[in-house]
């Protein structure tokens, strides 16, 4: 049997954790347009509210990780949060997006209903203290570079700060040039640290800078990684959707093509289901 983990509460009738139903991180990876943004969120709530999936929106305002200077970034903090403030006002979800520098963290937390630090950033203490101090949910992805028990480091610098509602996001470790591996063992032993668990199925088979200037994926194995995380225990699929990937202005080649976005949550509602004996 999984290990079950504290539950916390996102937004009204978004639950992450404990015996709830699976929830769904998703979005494109970053903020294309306020139009797009929009139409791709309603799309996708639509889908989890035919399933009853609980769902978060999911999308950067500022790509500061790309490979190539010369990449699409997104439009920025100011634009970029006030395009998802029209998205929860619009389709009333909750929104996720990173924070890259202690300066954004304020701001960003007006706006957001969870903070991410992104997995390179992860051992930036400053960061992490700033967006624990505002006592919104935070969404730690571990670094590619670090071992899953590693991350209690990071929990207690949340924890030091009277934050105890922080999520840990396993994302692929890093395996040789251009390419990442998927540790199933992870979730378990993250969860052991009492917090909810998300499997990021699309990050997890990215190939950083495997197309030279940009980076590649494959992305016909998520439905590999998210079950396989989702019957480790997963509490949350994380899932960068696109209408089209592959004229995403990034991450295009590791993100889920909307129309497969049902059968592949319906698949992992089943597994849930059978893994927390029919409870969920």
């Amino acid at each position: 049997m999984p290990i079950v983990s504290k539950e916390i509460p996102i937004a009204e009738g978004v639950v992450l954790g404990g015996r709830r139903p699976q929830a769904l991180i998703a979005g494109p990876c970053v903020i294309e347009s306020e139009d797009h943004a929009l139409a791709l969120a309603g799309s996708i709530k639509d889908i989890c509210a035919r399933l009853d999936v609980p769902f978060i929106f999911k999308a950067s305002y500022d790509k500061a990780n790309r490979t190539s200077g010369k990449s699409f970034r997104g439009p920025g903090l100011k634009e970029g949060l006030a395009i998802l403030q029209r998205v929860k006002e619009t389709h009333g979800v909750p929104v996720l997006s990173d924070v890259h520098e202690t300066g954004q963290v304020d701001p960003a937390a007006e706006v957001l209903d969870v903070i991410q630090i992104p997995a390179l950033l992860i051992r930036q203490t400053d960061l992490v203290v700033r967006a624990a101090r505002t006592g919104k949910p935070l969404n730690l992805k571990k670094g590619q570079f670090m071992a899953p028990e590693d991350m209690k480091h990071v929990l207690d610098k949340v924890l030091d700060q009277g934050n105890d509602k922080a999520i840990l996001t396993e994302r692929g470790a890093c395996f040789g040039y251009h390419n990442l591996v998927f540790d199933v063992r992870s979730i378990p032993i993250m969860k052991k640290l009492g917090c909810p668990v998300v499997v990021d199925a699309t990050h997890s088979i990215q190939r950083p800078g495997g197309e030279g200037d940009r980076s590649g994926g494959d992305a016909e194995f998520i439905p590999t990684v998210a079950a396989a995380g989702t019957a480790a225990g997963a509490d949350a699929l994380f899932v960068e959707v696109h209408d089209h990937p592959d004229r995403a202005l990034s991450d295009g080649g590791n993100s889920l093509n909307i129309k497969n976005l049902y059968d592949l949550l319906s698949m992992l509602m089943n597994i849930r289901k059978a893994i927390l004996g029919g409870e969920s």
